[in-house]
């Protein structure tokens, strides 16, 4: 499926969450990698400001890409940001949403 660019050059963005290990099995605790370099995956929860509205997005990085010492609050810089949509069938229902990736975070945004 395509992705599309994020455009974040007039947004504000913040660290909502800290990064967590992404799971590709939960039951067996199975890490998500990277297909590209073998890296680890995290999600982070970033929250995005621009033009008067904020939401909160849960972002998908490679550890590689994200520094050391994220807290709630602190202002980053992202690096790629890229959306794509998604679905998939479950248990006979239907999901689907969309997947926001990225390939590094920053500090001192």
């Amino acid at each position: 499926m395509p992705s599309f660019k994020i455009d974040l050059s007039t947004a504000a963005v913040f660290v909502a969450t800290v990064p967590e290990p992404k799971m590709a099995n939960k039951k067996t605790g199975e890490r998500a990698m990277d297909r590209e370099t073998g890296a680890g995956l995290s999600t982070i929860g970033l929250m995005v400001s621009d033009e008067g509205e904020a939401n909160v997005y849960q972002v998908t990085v490679p550890e590689t890409g994200i520094p050391e010492g994220l807290a709630p609050g602190m202002p980053v810089s992202v690096t790629g940001l890229k959306a794509r949509d998604w679905e998939n069938e479950f248990n006979g229902q239907k999901r689907h949403g969309i997947a926001f990736r990225a390939i590094a975070i920053s500090t001192g945004a």
